[in-house]
């Protein structure tokens, strides 16, 4: 690594700092998430951490920003396409793919109740499915099918159970019947 006036320069630090958050609160929940804590897992100085991210809702945010990336995917149109099979099929996915990654998203986007900085970024995520279901269906619709999607996904993450695909598709198809 390259150094300047005595330090070292490290492009990757930040993203490593945001990695090593998720990795944290995927691993201890939000409670155990501390400046202190994600230096230590990205093997880092605890003043990298605060250079970075002056608060730990600066590094939430940057981690909720992150994980929303990975997310629910709104699957693409096609001709004939029943879109509430669509969107249950990708949700399904959501949710197997990695279990634990969508816990996390889930607590990092509940956390948004106790920290008003973490709000913005989680309507982002609504914003960005409702507006990929826009050429679709209505906003009303789309927001709907968004909560019926939220409601389904912390049902499995918060009892355990395996997701069921066919009931999915069964409340998906009637919102969509009631446009």
């Amino acid at each position: 690594m390259a150094t300047t006036g005595g330090r070292r320069y490290d492009p990757e630090r930040r993203q490593r700092i945001i990695d090593a958050a998720i990795r944290v609160v995927g691993a201890k929940g939000i409670a155990g998430l501390s400046h202190r804590s994600v230096a230590a897992e990205a093997d880092v100085p605890l003043g990298s951490t605060t250079y970075h991210f002056k608060t730990l809702d600066d590094l939430l945010v940057a981690a909720l920003r992150q994980a929303n990336e990975g997310s629910l995917t709104v699957p693409a149109a096609t001709p004939g396409e029943d879109l509430a099979a669509g969107l249950a099929r990708a949700l399904g996915e959501f949710l197997s793919a990695d279990r634990g990654r969508a816990q996390l998203e889930y607590e990092l986007y509940l956390e948004a109740l106790r920290r008003p900085a973490l709000r913005p970024v989680a309507a982002e995520w609504t914003r960005q499915v409702c507006a990929a279901l826009g050429d679709r269906v209505d906003q009303a619709t789309a927001r709907a099918l968004v909560a019926v999607m939220d409601g389904i996904s912390l049902q499995v993450l918060l009892t355990g159970s395996e997701y069921d695909e066919p009931y999915a598709r069964e409340v998906l198809a009637r919102i969509l019947s009631r446009r």
